[in-house]
């Protein structure tokens, strides 16, 4: 079976990101082609980017580098939850995509944002750096509106109205990852 992995990309205090991926990852299950796995970078606690060769090369040298590729070579594609800062993405994400080079090349993706604007600038942002990793982003991305104020409550009912558009990425992910092998 195709494994997707689901990376939070948020480790604030008070996050939503969390939540949004507990909804997404339950709105993705229903199928018996694709797995789909959280991979929580608040548990994985990478520290600041901090090995000397260039990640294209390979050659780790701490342990949490090489428990972190292993981790994401055991994927066949990714989605990114993450919510919009500051008219861009977390560093946390930026930091953990950092850590490495080929082992996000050519998987497919798709970015989840959120915010009071659905996060389009965070996205934009984000595309240029899966660009550079050579990953290939879906057509299906999800940009969900609402307010840091909303309530958990108000938040799970708002994402239940998007739970036909997760139905769409589970689709892509399907038909993307049962083409490639």
């Amino acid at each position: 079976m195709k494994k997707v992995g689901i990376i939070i990309g948020s480790t604030r205090p008070g996050r939503r990101s969390k939540q949004v991926a507990d909804w997404l990852q339950k709105q993705l299950t229903e199928n018996d082609k694709v797995e789909f796995d959280e991979i929580d970078l608040r548990t994985v606690k990478l520290p600041f980017l901090d090995e000397s060769g260039l990640p294209a090369l390979g050659q780790y040298k701490h342990s949490h580098t090489r428990e972190w590729s292993k981790l994401i070579s055991n994927y066949d594609g990714f989605i990114f939850v993450f919510p919009q800062y500051n008219w861009g993405y977390p560093a946390v994400l930026k930091n953990a995509l950092d850590y490495l080079s080929k082992e996000w090349k050519n998987k497919p993706v798709s970015l989840v944002t959120f915010g009071a604007h659905g996060g389009t600038q965070a996205q934009i942002a984000m595309r240029l750096v899966i660009n550079g990793f050579h990953m290939k982003q879906l057509a299906t991305n999800l940009q969900l509106e609402f307010s840091p104020a909303d309530s958990i409550a108000e938040v799970d009912r708002i994402l239940h109205t998007y739970d036909s558009v997760a139905q769409l990425l589970r689709i892509e992910f399907e038909e993307k990852l049962t083409k490639l092998h």
